[in-house]
């Protein structure tokens, strides 16, 4: 006959079993996955520690099987109840998603990271001045800037939103041009941006496009070119995934589980060719090495549209300050004859975020103060 004290006893024993059952496959688990995930030594060195970029890669590497669902039930919970989106996105209202590197820094940028990349700009500017190449800077503003009448309550950092203004003034004082979109987006009563997304919308990139034309063609020369575009009538309202809300966890939640997701007409802009065998497009002028705003919303062919000008756009997802314009000058031995501008694009808070791998290794190369590149005067617009 059992005892209370013996029950209780082996209820202990049991329950310890489980545990020491679950923490070895836990535990063997870990240890399969991460001599399968590949790590290099660059991924867990000192510094991958201090800008979280270690733990990222080991998160990745250390996934339990079915997680993808674990996690979205998990996002879906947390939004519907209590209307958190997680670390990457904000809620403004109503159902307006903001990404949060656009309202506060990151712990792990510093605060000479703007210094750092004024200098980066010399450096770059001044490179492509001594090929003879003209330079036309666009930081596209933050959503939470044009868009502040949706953040209902969530705080924006000042430090940021200041940053923008220190950079053009440093720009205007070396002579470099640039365009201020800030004018262009505000005040609209349509909105220049997504709900669901970081990008510029139709509206938006179609402003931001002609304004930056506007601002490019005294750099050649006042003189628009002849090249005609085709531009089709929007099509039906298709179902868009707004980045913000994959980022959210909340790609795959269901309808009532998710902020509604956007409806968007498709629109598509080609560029008119002759159709002969030896029609032979126009030469390059005019390089685009922007982030995934020259990738959205048509804003490369309706900048191509007020130039007169087929762009050649070498925009890239993910570029933030530099990955674009960093991946063309290692190709810059390609760079046809004919190339007379660069319009260098990105979004306001890749003012603020941590250096990137490229951005240290030039930084390194140069001295302790770059000399400044200063040119004509700047042509802000």
């Amino acid at each position: 006959m059992r005892t209370p004290e013996r029950n209780v006893a082996l209820g202990h024993c049991l329950g310890a079993i489980v545990w020491i059952v679950l923490f070895v496959a836990g535990f063997g688990w870990g240890a399969w996955s991460l001599a399968h995930a590949r790590l290099d030594a660059k991924t867990v060195q000192t510094s991958a520690w201090l800008d979280g970029s270690a733990g990222t890669a080991l998160n990745k590497a250390l996934r339990l099987p079915k997680q993808d669902i674990i996690e979205t039930v998990n996002a879906a919970a947390r939004y519907r109840l209590l209307g958190d989106l997680g670390d990457q996105a904000a809620l403004g209202c109503p159902q307006w998603l903001f990404y949060r590197d656009g309202l506060r820094p990151q712990p792990s940028a510093g605060s000479g990271v703007l210094q750092d990349r004024l200098r980066l700009m010399r450096y770059w500017t001044g490179e492509l001045r001594a090929q003879h190449i003209g330079v036309l800077v666009v930081a596209v503003p933050d959503k939470s800037r044009i868009e502040a009448s949706h953040l209902c309550g969530q705080p924006i950092s000042q430090v940021m939103q200041q940053r923008l203004d220190t950079w053009q003034a440093a720009l205007r004082a070396d002579g470099v041009p640039f365009v201020d979109l800030r004018p262009v987006l505000s005040g609209h009563t349509a909105s220049m941006f997504f709900r669901t997304d970081v990008h510029m919308n139709a509206d938006g990139a179609r402003s931001a496009a002609a304004a930056v034309a506007r601002a490019a063609l005294p750099l050649l020369a006042n003189e628009k070119g002849t090249q005609a575009f085709d531009v089709g009538q929007p099509g039906a309202p298709e179902i868009r995934m707004g980045d913000l809300i994959v980022l959210s966890g909340l790609e795959h939640a269901p309808d009532g589980w998710r902020p509604a997701l956007e409806k968007v007409p498709p629109q598509t802009i080609e560029p008119v060719r002759g159709g002969g065998l030896l029609d032979d497009t126009p030469p390059v002028e005019v390089l685009l090495a922007g982030s995934s705003n020259g990738r959205r919303s048509n804003f490369a062919p309706w900048l191509g549209i007020g130039l007169g000008r087929e762009v050649w756009n070498l925009s890239m997802d993910g570029g933030q300050f530099s990955g674009a314009l960093v991946s063309a000058f290692k190709a810059r031995g390609q760079w046809p004859k004919s190339l007379k501008l660069v319009i260098w694009e990105f979004s306001e808070n890749a003012l603020s975020l941590p250096l990137t791998d490229d951005e240290k290794a030039v930084l390194e190369r140069l001295p302790s103060t770059t000399a400044n590149a200063a040119g004509t005067a700047a042509h802000p617009a």
